[in-house]
């Protein structure tokens, strides 16, 4: 269980810093240059009192400060003292209070330039045909789309940032990604009424896999994100309202620490009614969190304890996302080993994408489909989330009346 740093009055320690054993407090961080330092104090705040005997002296967050103002304000003439790897740690680093799967994706990029020659290139000698012609490059050596649309995520706001800070005159990397390599990545394309019913009776009748039933059933028909599943507890849940609170992810960084996170965005924040048949789905789920020995507790990025959460794994911890996108897989392949009729791609995020597409062919008001997937953007809901065939355009062309044209 991941819990906060404290020092040794209780205090939240933040990221870079810590408390020694003597009492003396630490910050550790890098230079644009990628260099490695370190600064002492003995107050963590400035109204902190000096302990007996110590020399008087800036505290640590103050001197924290300084050092974030030092970075914000280099300027480097004409872009000749920075590469390319450079600039993408000096963007990087500026940006604080951002998710962990944001820095995640960050220090991905860094890694990777870190590696690769272009990483080493001076800013001011990057044009735009060598920008392109390095994400075509990319792609041909084997980089998928996703990865490369990371990548540039990263380097087109910190090459902007140069253009601000005129340490350049254009930015090479604003282009549209699309139009220079191919998006070759997986198109997850909701399934028929017809596949759902299916793949949901498969798992219920199979004697391993019927014990997810529960959960993939509420996934195909309320539509929720798989870390926000993952982050529901008990006290989300009202049977009696038939109501379900979303106001948080659960995520699991690649050193296995637990996240507990907001939503997506602040519209994923809501509460989303529930039919009678996810509300039995989600009372037997309840009555078997019941018999667990003991129920972890997660500490938010406040500290505040969030317990209660729906599955576990055989550690006694939540089951995350992974957990679930493995168990679809392993029951996808054992239905196509079973039966000759194949069932196509389906994951948690294709339950997303069936249960909006059926509730926009069942002609629900695009508002409050918007409101029920949590998006900020109606033209997400709209354009991302509805896949339109031909025999839902025909059912409605002679659903119209002559007058209505």
């Amino acid at each position: 269980m991941s819990e906060k740093r404290k020092d040794k009055k209780g205090r939240v320690l933040r990221n870079g810093e810590l408390q020694r054993k003597d009492g003396m407090y630490q910050y550790d961080y890098t230079d644009i240059t990628g260099k490695k330092h370190t600064v002492y104090s003995w107050k963590l705040e400035p109204t902190d009192p000096l302990p007996q005997g110590k020399r008087k002296c800036i505290s640590l967050r103050e001197k924290i400060r300084e050092i974030q103002k030092q970075i914000d304000d280099d300027v480097v003439p004409l872009g000749g003292g920075l590469t390319v790897l450079e600039l993408a740690r000096k963007y990087t680093l500026q940006k604080q209070g951002v998710r962990e799967s944001t820095r995640s994706g960050y220090n991905t990029v860094l890694n990777f330039l870190t590696n690769d020659p272009f990483g080493a290139r001076m800013i001011d000698k990057i044009k735009l045909s060598e920008a392109k012609t390095w994400f075509i490059t990319l792609q041909e050596s084997g980089k998928s789309y996703g990865s490369i649309n990371l990548i540039r995520g990263v380097l087109h706001p910190a090459f902007q940032m140069a253009v601000e800070d005129d340490l350049i005159k254009k930015n090479p990397f604003g282009f549209e990604l699309a139009t220079v390599v191919v998006n070759d990545s997986v198109t997850r394309d909701a399934i028929t009424h017809k596949q759902k019913r299916k793949f949901l009776e498969f798992i219920k009748n199979d004697e391993h896999f019927s014990r997810y039933y529960d959960a993939i059933y509420i996934l195909f028909y309320t539509g929720m994100r798989i870390s926000e599943f993952c982050g529901l507890t008990i006290s989300d849940i009202n049977l009696k309202k038939k109501t379900v609170k979303i106001e948080r992810q659960l995520q699991r960084s690649s050193d296995m620490r637990y996240i507990i996170e907001r939503t997506k965005t602040d519209s994923g924040t809501r509460i989303i009614p529930i039919t009678d048949d996810v509300c039995e789905c989600f009372s037997r789920i309840i009555k078997k969190q019941k018999t667990y020995n003991s129920a972890p507790i997660i500490p938010d990025k406040n500290g505040n304890p969030v317990t209660g959460f729906l599955y576990l794994d055989k550690n006694g911890m939540p089951m995350v996302a992974l957990h679930w996108e493995k168990y679809f897989t392993h029951i996808r392949t054992k239905y196509n080993n079973t039966f000759k009729e194949q069932m196509p791609l389906i994951t948690p995020h294709v339950c997303r994408h069936t249960y909006c597409s059926h509730c926009a062919s069942a002609g629900m008001n695009p508002k409050h489909l918007q409101y029920l997937m949590g998006h900020a953007d109606i033209s997400v809901t709209l354009n991302t989330y509805t896949h339109v065939d031909f025999d839902n355009v025909e059912k409605e062309v002679n659903n119209l009346k002559i007058n209505d044209l």
